[in-house]
């Protein structure tokens, strides 16, 4: 570190002031300015900047260990630490998500009760899913998230988007989930108590369907841990420092890449897809 010291502020002050004051011989600064790199320095040069690469392509939110596990799977032999190096030596941070923990209390629902109990696993498809909305910050003002996953794959299978909280916000996100998958055989749907998901044109969705209603208690968001991880990860990752601007012609700045159909028969309002479609939880 001395030496690169030197090497990096040599035309600023002289050499033999700055080894006298570093504690290093002249003689061996200019031998390390002539030796070859060491096999780990071109191996750490090599590695660099695969760490970078990763660090980029997650929109710079990966930290250590999410980029370490990306370069194991790419048959990268290497340890955390090592990576953790690499990254302070090029400045690279993941981006924290928001700190603070809620509280792990709350009422049951008068609706139904917490059925799902926090299993967030399925035997199979179309077991459990699990559903909840978000508001996200356009150029135009609030925009409504509503998506539904299932528990056994993770894919979001069913979304929707408006400029309004309703309840046909959520209903349009389990119209095209059961679009999508067909009519379920002992499904069990679970939500949060929000106005959205306990009104009757919701809950009469839900009965025409043989769909099982599980909710959270009262402001718990334990209850729906796995919604609530989709949601984070997508606006930490996906969404966090984008411009978006929301409207008939202009959408949020995300790519589209679904291969299902954007418009739902029967039903004139489009399905918007751009955020949903980039987010690391695979769409089914």
């Amino acid at each position: 570190m001395k030496f690169q010291f030197i090497a990096k502020h040599r035309g600023i002050w002289p050499v033999a002031w700055m080894c006298g004051a570093l504690g290093v011989s002249r003689s061996g600064f200019h031998a390390w300015l002539i030796r070859p790199p060491s096999q780990r320095a071109r191996d750490d040069e090599v590695i660099g900047a695969k760490v970078r690469a990763s660090h980029v392509g997650s929109y710079r939110t990966y930290g250590a260990r999410r980029v370490w596990h990306d370069l194991l799977a790419d048959g990268v032999s290497c340890g955390l630490h090592r990576i953790e190096r690499l990254m302070r030596a090029q400045g690279l941070r993941a981006r924290p998500r928001r700190r603070g923990l809620p509280k792990d209390h709350g009422e049951r629902s008068v609706i139904a009760g917490n059925v799902l109990d926090r299993q967030f696993t399925a035997d199979r498809p179309n077991q459990k899913w699990v559903a909840d909305f978000t508001y996200i910050w356009t150029a135009e003002g609030w925009l409504y998230v509503a998506a539904v996953i299932d528990l056994f794959s993770r894919r979001v299978v069913g979304w929707s988007m408006s400029a309004t909280m309703t309840a046909q916000l959520v209903t349009d996100a389990l119209i095209m989930a059961i679009w999508r998958r067909g009519k379920p055989d002992a499904l069990l749907h679970h939500s949060d108590q929000g106005s959205q998901y306990t009104s009757e044109q919701f809950q009469r969705l839900m009965a025409d369907n043989g769909v099982t209603c599980s909710m959270s208690r009262s402001g718990n968001v334990w209850d729906n841990a796995a919604m609530e991880s989709f949601f984070s990860s997508l606006k930490t990752e996906r969404i966090g420092k984008k411009s978006t601007a929301r409207g008939r012609r202009r959408r949020p700045t995300c790519s589209i890449k679904s291969n299902a159909s954007t418009t739902r028969p029967g039903v004139t309002r489009p399905w918007v897809t751009s955020v949903l479609s980039t987010s690391n939880v695979k769409l089914g």
